[in-house]
């Protein structure tokens, strides 16, 4: 699955996005581009749960 998060500015971002996501599912693969915004996710977590998850910890996803 694919996100475009608006405010994730820096490599701090990039490592709580990381962060909630593996709280989640710690086998999750994760890719993120800060410049482009752009997170890819590898898990068998329902993409509701990533997207609710990452909304809690200010981070809201728009699915790309």
């Amino acid at each position: 699955m694919k996100f475009r998060i608006e405010n994730m500015t820096c490599g701090g971002c990039a490592r709580s996005v990381t962060a909630t996501i593996k709280d989640l599912d710690e086998n999750a693969t994760v890719n993120i581009d800060v410049d482009t915004k752009l997170v890819e996710v590898n898990t068998t977590v329902a993409e509701d749960k990533i997207v609710a998850a990452l909304t809690e910890d200010g981070f809201p996803p728009v699915i790309a």
